[in-house]
């Protein structure tokens, strides 16, 4: 398995509603007949190929599940907790996710 996945934080545990990578892989291995392995490395390559075109600055679209894109975010300044002392946020990058509207519809 390459690194990108248990770099995303995707491998182990499960809290409240979230499902893990290990529940996700068994569930593609039920609907696709793959062996658990085989699923397993199929969803390592779509987690590492997403984030590799995500790293190159590229917008990946999941048909039925929505948009992931790279947004910049601009320099603020902000508040540090506990003390109010202004401080300077620089700019930076985040993950958008856009919710496809067929996704919507059904929620």
């Amino acid at each position: 398995m390459a690194r990108c996945a248990q770099d995303a934080g995707m491998t182990k545990t499960t809290e409240g509603n979230k499902i893990a990578k290990t529940q996700l892989v068994e569930q593609v291995a039920d609907k696709t007949g793959l062996t658990k392995k085989q699923a397993d490395e199929a969803v390592s390559a779509l987690l590492d190929a997403t984030v590799e075109a995500l790293r190159a600055g590229k917008t990946v679209g999941l048909p039925g599940l929505g948009t992931m894109s790279v947004k910049t975010t601009a320099a603020r300044t902000g508040v540090k907790p506990g003390t109010s002392e202004k401080i300077q946020i620089p700019a930076g990058k985040k993950v958008a996710f856009k919710v496809a509207s067929t996704l919507k519809g059904t929620l």
